[in-house]
């Protein structure tokens, strides 16, 4: 069994003579949570959206143990549908018998009240709460969390972390994707994305030098 589940290898992608990645590689083991820096403009969600598969690389691989939950930045919901008819409708996409995993979640981030309400009268971190719920209802190997926790008040933050944590202490591999981090100490490795190469620091390897 390889002991990762996500590696980016030499990836490069350009717009025109515009060069956003040049040469990107990444491990995410089994079991761990590393984290990604970058500012805006630096290219992060160029390579979440080669990761996920949603985006060509110009040369380079990508590859991938098993599904990837993808939590993105902009919670890509219909206001017009309640937080329940949502979950029935990844329910069908992600071809799952029971939602039990899904109240799981709504249970922990505090937000089953909520299930008969429609997204549109929703507050912002609710909305986030749903958005990180669909990304993990069908428990993938691989999870890739794009600014997972905006909108969410302290204690929903903390509720955030332990979630993570339990994903991470039952195999789960997390890459999460900031601009800033308050607790660095929480991940298991920590890169930045500048001038389109990742280097990591405390806990990880030099990478794309």
């Amino acid at each position: 069994m390889t002991p990762y589940t996500l590696r980016v290898r030499d990836v490069h992608k350009a717009y025109g003579r515009r060069r956003v990645l040049r040469g990107v590689s990444l491990d995410v083991p089994r079991g761990a949570v590393v984290g990604l820096l970058g500012e805006n403009g630096s290219g992060k969600t160029t390579l979440v959206r080669i990761v996920c598969g949603d985006l060509r690389p110009d040369s380079g691989t990508v590859e991938r143990s098993g599904r990837i939950g993808y939590c993105p930045q902009e919670p890509v919901l219909n206001d017009e549908l309640t937080v329940g008819q949502h979950l029935r409708f990844f329910q069908v996409a992600y071809g799952l018998e029971r939602l039990a995993r899904a109240d799981e979640l709504l249970d922990h981030l505090e937000c089953r009240e909520y299930r008969h309400e429609r997204v549109g009268t929703l507050s912002g971190g609710t909305r986030q709460k749903l958005n990180l719920t669909i990304a993990l209802m069908h428990d993938p190997p691989v999870l890739v969390l794009d600014e997972p926790y905006q909108g969410f008040d302290w204690e929903t933050y903390l509720r955030f972390w332990e979630l993570t944590k339990g994903l991470r202490d039952r195999g789960r591999s997390v890459l999460m994707i900031s601009h800033l981090t308050y607790d660095s100490a929480r991940f298991d490795a920590l890169g930045r994305l500048r001038d389109g190469v990742i280097r990591f620091g405390r806990g990880g390897t030099e990478e794309g030098t």
